[in-house]
């Protein structure tokens, strides 16, 4: 696991730790069952605190990405569908965002875009299909 922390970053080191685990477990870099390392260990090689580190996985936990099994350590969770679906839609958002400000200053107009999303979907379809 490759954990960068940057001293820059306006969040804080355990939020920073939160996050990039977060996001390898959503894209599956981390599967379904993947032993973390300890959090002595986690602590030691990021040369931060063991608090710090175990705030991470608490926060982690509670949010249903890891578990933790007494005297054998914390593995990825079992993938919640809903977690998921969330993480995909605020994706989508970003996406789209990107989307609205490109046809503003393009002056596309929203059923253009509606347009292009339809025309996308049908070679998809066929795609798909072929």
């Amino acid at each position: 696991m490759n954990i960068v922390i940057r001293n820059a970053s306006d969040d804080p080191i355990y939020v920073q730790i939160k996050k990039q685990i977060q996001r390898d477990i959503l894209t599956g870099k981390l599967a379904e069952g993947t032993k973390l390392p300890s959090i002595r260990f986690l602590a030691k090689e990021l040369r931060i605190s063991v608090i710090t580190t175990k705030r991470a996985y608490d926060e982690l936990e509670q949010e249903g990405y890891i578990h933790s099994v007494q005297g054998k350590g914390s593995f990825v969770a079992p993938r919640d569908e809903k977690l998921q679906r969330e993480e995909h839609l605020r994706n989508i958002e970003e996406h789209l965002r990107k989307v609205l400000q490109l046809a503003t200053l393009s002056k596309i107009s929203k059923q253009e875009i509606v347009e292009i999303l339809e025309t996308l979907e049908e070679e998809d379809e066929e795609h798909f299909r072929g």
